[in-house]
């Protein structure tokens, strides 16, 4: 489908640079079969019925932005942790997929220190990034000592103190992603009691959020576009609740389109509304055709134009109902993407 089906004029003033207040003050536009409800992100939970299924992303977000210094030279080097390349749980040693910002070229097998830690330079990777490896007693608390918050491109605000519990979800518990999930960043414990009062059903997956979730579309058909790869896990407990979610007639709600494309991607071909236990990378790009299979609402931030993650939404509930949506939440002054405000919505059952 072409790219520029998915545009929409966004006043940059409405890019929010702050997170709300508070988590749950977030305003919330829902979208129903009768038209817009403007609402606040609190109310979420008078949206989703009694006995529902609540799946929501764990991932952990990395400090991922490092500045260090070439051991031989004393030279400032950037480095922004994208990816985690092994999963080999040594705590003493991990290697990663990164970007790499230096004055001169860095050679393989150089060495730059960040505070604890020692990174040496290892090798090229195809898609263009540096593989490098990670040293220290404790290298994933050596990274949250010296690493800064990676918050997106669109704000434009260095990281400050509390953005590392601002731009982490209550739920985090598995390092890896370099950006958040963000419709999970508006739910807060009190709302999570509330869900439970409700005899809601609370699970976990795991997508580690990666660059490419930034990643612009370069090309002029969806179709063309190299989807990035993302790391997932569904596990067996997760498929067992949608099982049973399934045996009570209870909807699958998706926090957020990480969920959405983990669950998606876990799809049991063999059973309708069902996943299989997977660990591994998806690729998945979601487009208006897709057939869902498991995902019946969503709750979502706003989402860039001409971007992967606005045709999956519009693929979810229908691209003329979503950009109708966006067009209101931009008149009605919602704020945009990361730190903004949020939709909930439910599956379009002949999407287009």
């Amino acid at each position: 489908m072409r790219v520029d089906a998915f545009d929409y004029v966004l006043p940059e003033e409405l890019i929010a640079q702050e997170p709300a207040p508070r988590r749950e003050e977030a305003r919330l536009l829902v979208v129903r079969e009768g038209g817009l409800a403007d609402s606040d992100v609190a109310r979420v939970v008078d949206e989703i019925p009694p006995g529902a299924l609540v799946v929501v992303n764990d991932t952990r977000v990395v400090p991922a932005r490092l500045h260090a210094k070439k051991r031989a030279t004393g030279g400032h080097v950037e480095v922004f942790l994208v990816r985690r390349a092994d999963q080999d749980g040594d705590a003493g040693r991990e290697r990663w997929h990164a970007m790499v910002r230096a004055s001169k070229a860095l050679k393989q097998g150089a060495v730059l220190d960040a505070g604890p830690l020692e990174i040496t330079f290892v090798a090229r990777t195809p898609e263009g990034l540096f593989e490098v490896e990670l040293r220290a007693d404790d290298v994933s608390r050596a990274i949250a000592d010296v690493g800064q918050v990676p918050l997106p491109p669109y704000i434009r605000r260095a990281p400050r103190p509390e953005d590392r519990n601002r731009y982490q979800t209550i739920f985090a518990r598995v390092g890896g992603a370099v950006a958040a999930p963000t419709a999970g960043l508006h739910l807060t414990h009190e709302m999570v009691a509330a869900l439970e009062r409700r005899d809601v059903e609370l699970a976990r997956a795991t997508l580690h959020v990666g660059l490419g979730t930034f990643q612009p579309v370069a090309v002029d058909d969806l179709d063309d576009h190299p989807m990035h790869a993302e790391t997932i896990e569904v596990s067996p407990e997760l498929a067992s609740s949608i099982a049973r979610a399934r045996e009570r007639g209870a909807p699958v709600v998706a926090i957020g389109t990480t969920v959405v494309r983990a669950l998606e991607s876990a799809a049991d071909d063999a059973r309708a509304g069902h996943v299989r236990p997977f660990a591994g990378d998806t690729r998945l790009l979601i487009q208006p055709g897709y057939a869902f299979r498991v995902v019946d609402m969503l709750l979502t931030n706003f989402h860039l134009p001409r971007s992967t993650l606005l045709a999956l939404v519009c693929a979810f509930g229908g691209t003329d109902r979503v950009l109708s949506a966006y067009r209101h939440a931009v008149e009605s002054r919602y704020r945009f993407f990361s730190y903004g405000d949020a939709m909930f919505l439910r599956r379009d059952e002949v999407s287009r």
